[in-house]
């Protein structure tokens, strides 16, 4: 076996262990994590996480390691919007806290499915097509302008969804819990629950942010493995992290402006790199990559600690 072939491998059954773990062990139908839980199992898959990438460093060296560690954290830092946009999803359909776990989790796991399909989709178009990567690289600049800007509390609303009006429009719906159940029948007929709603738009809602983050670590790295292992690693922490941070996520006044920083910075490279490979040699631009995903992230996380955005409400603030 190659060494990629190793790696690989390892990636598989890490996975398959990964979702077994957290099906079996870390997730219980009706059990909300504490804090003091969610950073355990947060700091576990951030480890795992970390981990693979200095496997990664011993199967296929130094550059491609730094690749994936640039591409997990990039991801890693674009789920806390996730998170962001799953309590909204979680507070508007009132989903009662001994149901948000398995929810979460199904939700998650959906997700993990369909990035896959989008990655593989995204590598095969760049693959044929390699102008694509000029598109990809304007969309993420016109992606990172637009969230610099923008206020995600009333950009997104559950109601107003696409997905959310096509159920109503070809499902009977209801907003029922149906006490933990997705699907029931009612005189015969099956009735789709708010739960079922809720999973449905935890995963397509991750769909979105793929739009993003797909191109986003492409632009980092063209390594087939560093695409899908970075991307992967950085959903399965999820649910912990949901657990963790859905009191806090809104407190992050200026991670949104760190994130957006690194998708025009990401853009920008993409669109020039040609040139810039004339000037940097690929460890290089690897090398500063990860400096500025690492300095844009740390840097908006700390100003948003000691810095409160203007007309920011009183209850955010303590």
């Amino acid at each position: 076996m190659t060494h990629t072939q190793i790696t690989y491998l390892v990636f598989g059954i890490v996975l398959l262990l990964s979702v077994v773990i957290d099906l079996g062990l870390l997730s219980k139908k009706s059990k909300t994590l504490t804090i003091r839980q969610a950073l355990y199992q947060t700091l576990f898959w951030v480890s795992l996480g970390i981990g693979f990438g200095l496997f990664v460093w011993y199967e296929e060296g130094k550059s491609t390691a730094i690749e994936y560690i640039s591409a997990y954290l990039m991801e890693w830092s674009l789920s806390i919007d996730n998170i962001f946009v799953f309590v909204l999803i979680f507070s508007f359909f009132k989903v009662k806290e001994a149901f948000i776990p398995r929810a979460l989790l199904i939700g998650i796991l959906l997700a993990i499915v369909f990035r896959i399909v989008f990655i593989t989709l995204g590598v095969e178009l760049v693959h044929r097509f390699h102008w694509m990567l000029y598109i990809f690289g304007a969309f993420l600049i016109y992606t990172g302008f637009k969230m610099f800007y923008a206020n995600q509390e009333e950009e997104f609303n559950p109601e107003e969804s696409t997905v959310y009006q096509l159920l109503k429009k070809y499902l009977p719906i209801t907003l029922n819990d149906g006490n933990g159940r997705y699907i029931y029948r009612h005189h015969g007929k099956p009735v789709y629950t708010s739960l079922f709603v809720v999973v449905v738009m935890l995963a397509t809602t991750d769909i979105v942010f793929a739009l993003d983050s797909i191109p986003a670590v492409m632009g980092l790295s063209r390594n087939v493995l560093v695409i899908y292992t970075s991307n992967i690693f950085a959903v399965l922490g999820l649910r912990s992290l949901f657990f963790l941070l859905r009191g806090a996520a809104s407190k992050f006044d200026y991670l949104q402006q760190g994130i957006s920083i690194v998708l025009v910075f990401i853009g920008l490279k993409m669109l020039g790199e040609g040139l810039i490979s004339t000037v940097f040699d690929k460890s290089t631009q690897v090398i500063v990559s990860l400096g500025v995903i690492v300095g844009c992230i740390a840097g908006s996380i700390l100003v948003s600690i000691y810095l409160k955005k203007p007309g920011v409400p009183k209850d955010r603030e303590e």
